[in-house]
């Protein structure tokens, strides 16, 4: 069955072609729909039910890659061009078809971008990783299915930010503005938000993994279709947060202060509530 759903996140983001992230972020859903697929079977469903509901929950990739085109190459003339060459002008097609910055479809590793004003700029396809975003105004920019592993963003005001289908592995966002900000179908395990202000915050379908919400409040924030194995709210004030379609059973609530709603969609899909506050 995992071939099957590997097949179907092939299928899915396949008009997208080869963007940097998509190795990490596939690798992410695959294991979040697996684990989905199983827990769906456990519950006694047949594997064609368990599989159909598995997809279901995906919802509509168009949405998570939030309008990333498809560039299509033409045919290529004799001799055909290298690799490398093919690529270079497919990158430069999507640059081109987006109004991409100067920043788009770029190799950034390590790069210090610290205290500096990005603010609407659009960093998609690109290989970012290890860079230093601290502090940095990055308010309405974009980072569609950008490799962002081990990048930070400590400080930084990233509100109304877009994260679509990108690797965030390990990524910094402690005391971070993220108010608005779009984490879409994205890898997020590890990542660090000590301090981060959540406010209508979306981390829909993306992998949080083992990811620390505790002593954080938040607001109005989307984890619909999310992956929240150990993730921990503990001790957290939660408020009007979403958590539709969701595996929260290994998620950790203790001592979570939340609102009678999210409680009741909390313990609807079996998360474990017992120490839960309700306010």
């Amino acid at each position: 069955m995992e071939e099957k759903l590997s097949q179907f996140l092939d299928k899915a983001f396949a008009p997208y072609g080869d963007f940097p992230a998509r190795p990490e972020v596939t690798k992410e859903l695959l294991a979040n729909l697996t684990e989905k697929y199983q827990d769906l079977k456990s519950q006694g469903m047949s594997d064609d039910e368990a599989y159909q509901a598995t997809v279901d929950s995906f919802g509509d990739v168009k949405e998570i890659m939030e309008q990333v085109p498809h560039a299509t190459a033409e045919p290529a003339a004799e001799p055909e061009p290298s690799l490398r060459e093919t690529l270079k002008n497919t990158f430069e097609q999507a640059k081109a078809a987006m109004g991409i910055s100067k920043f788009g479809a770029t190799v950034l590793k390590q790069a210090d971008l610290s205290d500096s004003d990005l603010a609407g700029q659009d960093f998609s396809y690109s290989a970012l990783m290890g860079t230093n975003f601290d502090r940095s105004n990055l308010q309405g920019a974009k980072f569609r299915a950008a490799a962002l592993k081990d990048t930070s963003f400590v400080a930084a005001n990233v509100q109304g930010a877009t994260f679509a289908a990108s690797d965030l592995q390990n990524a910094k966002f402690n005391d971070a503005d993220l108010t608005g900000t779009k984490f879409r179908a994205s890898a997020l395990k590890n990542t660090t938000l000590t301090g981060a202000k959540l406010t209508r915050t979306d981390f829909g379908h993306s992998d949080l993994g083992s990811v620390s919400f505790d002593n954080q409040e938040l607001n109005s924030v989307v984890f619909n279709g999310a992956s929240l194995k150990n993730t921990s709210f503990k001790n957290a004030v939660l408020h009007d947060v979403s958590f539709h379609h969701t595996e929260v059973k290994h998620t950790i609530f203790d001592g979570t202060k939340m609102d009678k709603v999210t409680y009741a969609l909390l313990k609807g899909a079996g998360a474990n509530v017992e120490s839960v506050e309700i306010q």
